[in-house]
Formats: C-alpha cells, sequence, structure tokens
C-alpha cells in the first residue's frame, strides 16, 4: 500500500529530526519555524501558520513556548493590534550555525545524491498533497454531506 510507504517514510522522517535536534530541546515543528524565519524573515502569526500548514491552535502555543526559551519573539503592530508578527530571538539567531548540519544528515538518510534529487522528490511530494487536497474538496457549490445522508459502509 502506497498510503503505508509514505506513513511510515515519514514517522522515520519525524524520528530522525526528533534525534538531530534533541541536543538542542527543539522539536520538528520548533525547527519549522526556525527555519522559516531564517530563510523568509519576520513573519505574521497568519503567515507563519499558513506556510507551514499549522492552525492556530497548535501554533500559538508553540510559539508561546519558543518565546520563552528565547528563540522567537512576538509582536503586536502598532498599526493593527491584531497582527502579530513573529521574528527571531537572540537564542534563534545563535544556533542557526549550530543546526546547519541538520538538512545535509536528513538528505543523506533519505538517501538523496543531490540537491536536483532533492528538487525532484520535494516537486512530487508537493503535487501528491495538492491532488489529494483536491480529491478530498467538496465540488464548487455543492453543500456538505451530513452523517445521515451518507452511504453505510457497512
Amino acid at each position: 500500500m502506497v498510503c503505508f510507504s509514505l506513513y511510515a517514510a515519514s514517522r522515520a522522517t519525524t524520528q530522525a529530526y526528533r534525534a538531530l535536534l534533541e541536543p538542542w530541546g527543539l522539536t520538528y515543528p520548533q525547527y519549522l519555524v526556525l527555519v522559516t524565519l531564517w530563510i523568509e524573515g519576520d513573519q505574521t502569526v497568519s503567515g507563519l501558520g499558513d506556510h507551514l500548514q499549522l492552525d492556530s491552535g497548535t501554533l500559538s502555543p508553540l510559539l508561546r513556548r519558543m518565546e520563552q526559551a528565547g528563540l522567537v519573539r512576538r509582536e503586536r503592530r502598532s498599526t493593527d493590534e491584531r497582527v502579530v508578527t513573529v521574528t527571531l530571538g537572540e537564542r534563534g539567531r545563535t544556533i542557526r550555525a549550530e543546526l546547519a548540519h541538520v538538512p545535509a544528515q536528513i538528505a543523506t538518510g533519505m538517501g538523496l545524491p543531490d540537491e536536483q534529487a532533492a528538487l525532484e522528490l520535494i516537486a512530487t511530494l508537493q503535487r501528491l498533497t495538492a491532488t489529494m487536497h483536491a480529491a478530498v474538496a467538496p465540488a464548487p457549490g455543492a453543500a456538505p454531506e451530513s452523517r445521515a445522508q451518507r452511504p453505510s459502509s457497512g
């Protein structure tokens, strides 16, 4: 089953990240936040959530813990109090060099020989994600089915 192979590969990758990030006391989602800020710069909380595909219920406590650890800072915009900007904290800036080895170790663990192979895998996985989302999305203008209207599976 393709789905089981994807599940197993995802779990193995997450376990590898867990082992690599543990000395810094980081979780994989925290690392993803840091990488996004290192590459993209300051982000709004909503923009970060969109980029990482995390909802605010997951992201807010994650950012709170990261802020307490000095990894990030959250600041409300003076022009619009509803908008919170996330920036790197002092520790978030300093550990970038310490974590520079992580992508190469993950690529090696995945058996990716070079950047081109990594880009091809990323493109394949992004297509898979998009087509899976489209496959389960309701048709435009269609009303969502209630549980009572669905055929029985059993």
